[in-house]
């Protein structure tokens, strides 16, 4: 079993309870377990900044599927929640984003995957999840906590928990 961790944001529709179903979607199609999972965190836009605040978390899951079974599982849960990867802008709104932020160690550079994810330690969106459930967790030499201190979180919010 592999330990990945995975990005999830929106800001189209009702998020957070689309990260509760996509959540389920991950574990069930993947026979994957949910290790941990962040609280989540409204966000501000990033590239394209013209449109509404995001929401971002983390999950953190053991999976026996290779990381390219795994994104092709991922973008059908996409799917399902009302993406269309071909008609979205680049950056604009979704209704649900699913990244592969970490497999294991694996290092990979392929046009359809790169591992770790090749803007990971750019986008304090990500960071501040992710150091929330894997501070110390080293990936590509660094961990979330080192990685977040060289940026600014300003603008990112916790949200209070569902109940």
């Amino acid at each position: 079993m592999a330990s990945v961790l995975i990005a999830l944001g929106g800001n189209v529709g009702d998020v957070r309870a689309t990260f509760t179903k996509a959540i389920a979607n991950i574990c069930g199609m993947t026979q994957a377990a949910l290790t941990a999972r962040s609280s989540d965190y409204r966000t501000p836009p990033w590239g394209d900044e013209q449109q509404e605040p995001f929401i971002n978390a983390c999950i953190e899951i053991e999976t026996g599927l290779d990381p390219h079974a795994l994104l092709f599982t991922l973008h059908k849960i996409e799917k399902k929640f009302g993406r269309d990867r071909a008609q979205e802008r680049h950056w604009g709104p979704r209704t649900l984003d699913l990244d592969i932020l970490a497999y294991d160690d694996v290092q990979l550079n392929k046009p359809e995957l790169t591992l770790p994810h090749p803007r990971l330690f750019e986008r304090a969106f990500v960071l501040v999840p992710l150091a929330e459930i894997v501070p110390d967790r080293l990936i590509a030499g660094q961990t979330p906590h080192q990685a977040l201190a060289r940026l600014s979180a300003d603008g990112i919010e916790r949200l209070p928990d569902l109940q």
